[in-house]
């Protein structure tokens, strides 16, 4: 309940922020104020709820783009350090014994060739090093899953924003165009305040879509980098793993010269 307040809040605040006009008279037309935060008070209830709507969703956008930032910095910086303790550890040991931040992404990885190895203590190790990486790659699919949640709203944002203040100015002349037929005029000074709260509506829609898709691509590419350092680290972990197995095999052939 709370964030639905906060929401609404911001997408008031966005809204008088992108509606506000310059500090001077405001232009006025047939007693029709033609500055933005004017035309949306005159606006017809469908194009003002499409103003509050992409509102929303602009600051939708920059909520998300804040909060994935913030969260992909931290788990890169993580990623970067999981991967140079990894390629400093000879075992299996050693990498568990340096693990200490349960976020850390190799942490799943680790328990998961651990498993597999008491799961496998009377099988050949043959089979071993194949079947951890299968868990590894779930894993990794996990962790891409977990990293993208929240961009497909950027993507909607983008893609439908532009089409919905579309819809808003449509609707919006249409208004206009009953106006002239009853008034039975066609003087523009009459139907320009009409048309102009209309066509606002596809401002505010641009306004909303171009941002969201900025920053969707730029989440992508931020995430592309994480999706690389989570596979490094997987790739990291299978050779301790392999290096294991084969200390593994090299003993009792030792011990059987001996």
């Amino acid at each position: 309940m709370a964030k639905r307040n906060f929401v609404r809040v911001a997408a008031g605040m966005a809204l008088s922020a992108l509606l506000a006009g310059p500090a001077m008279a405001e232009p006025m037309v047939n007693g029709h104020s033609l500055s933005p935060w004017g035309m949306f008070m005159a606006a017809d209830w469908v194009v003002k709820s499409v103003m509050i709507g992409l509102a929303a969703a602009s600051v939708a956008t920059w909520t998300i783009f804040i909060a994935k930032l913030l969260e992909l910095s931290a788990a890169k910086r993580r990623a970067a350090e999981a991967l140079a303790r990894l390629d400093a550890a000879r075992g299996l040991a050693d990498a568990t014994a340096g693990l200490s931040d349960p976020r850390d992404p190799s942490a799943p990885m680790l328990r998961a060739v651990l498993e597999e190895l008491e799961q496998s203590a009377d099988l050949p190790v043959d089979g071993i090093k194949e079947r951890a990486a299968s868990r590894l790659e779930r894993i990794e699919a996990a962790v891409a899953r977990a990293s993208s949640r929240g961009t497909g709203v950027l993507a909607s944002i983008g893609a439908t924003a532009p089409f919905v203040g579309l819809f808003g100015t449509v609707w919006g002349i249409m208004n206009s165009f009953i106006g002239i037929a009853e008034s039975h005029t066609t003087n523009l000074a009459v139907v320009a305040p009409g048309i102009a709260e209309a066509l606002l509506a596809t401002a505010i829609g641009l306004v909303a879509a171009i941002p969201a898709v900025l920053v969707y691509n730029a989440l992508t590419r931020i995430i592309g980098g994480y999706r690389a350092q989570v596979g490094d680290a997987s790739a990291a972990v299978l050779r301790i793993l392999s290096r294991d197995l084969d200390r593994r095999g090299v003993k009792p052939r030792l011990r059987a010269a001996e």
